[in-house]
């Protein structure tokens, strides 16, 4: 698994920005989050990377997570009752929770999303970051497409 340039030079410029360092380990974790975008736990994000670098541990993987977490490179979702997710998608979305079967989906929002949603904000009020997230059921036909 390899990073391309582009989300490389993305990771080096976030961390900087929060006073870290790039690893190996937080190169190859991220990596692993852009390679198969399905909001993984990190449980999951930790069996994958193993398979790339054997050596790595839990606590590392753990660590990773939330330091790409505070460096605003991938979002940390968290449901009731459920694992969190991460998700590596920088753009304006919002998510859906299939509780049916624990997937969770993006969700594109229309282009000026954000300057109408934040119209309902009490005068003064002014939002850096929102979640927008959805629960219920995902159509079958879509969950069988995505588990191919």
């Amino acid at each position: 698994m390899k990073i391309n340039t582009t989300a490389k030079r993305e990771l080096e410029e976030a961390l900087l920005t929060n006073g870290l360092r790039a690893t190996r380990q937080r190169e190859h974790v991220y990596t692993v989050l852009l390679t198969e975008r399905d909001h993984p736990t990190a449980d999951e994000v930790y069996a994958r990377a193993k398979q790339g670098m054997p050596s790595i541990s839990l606590a590392t993987v753990y660590n990773c997570l939330e330091t790409l977490v505070e460096c605003d490179l991938i979002k940390k979702l968290n449901y009731e009752r459920e694992p969190s997710r991460f998700c590596p998608n920088d753009g304006e979305h919002a998510h859906f929770l299939d509780e049916e079967t624990g997937r969770v989906f993006d969700i594109d929002l229309p282009e000026n999303f954000m300057r109408e949603i934040t119209n309902v904000l009490p005068q003064g009020f002014q939002a850096k970051k929102f979640k927008l997230s959805f629960t219920g059921y995902a159509p079958k036909k879509i969950n069988s497409e995505r588990a191919s």
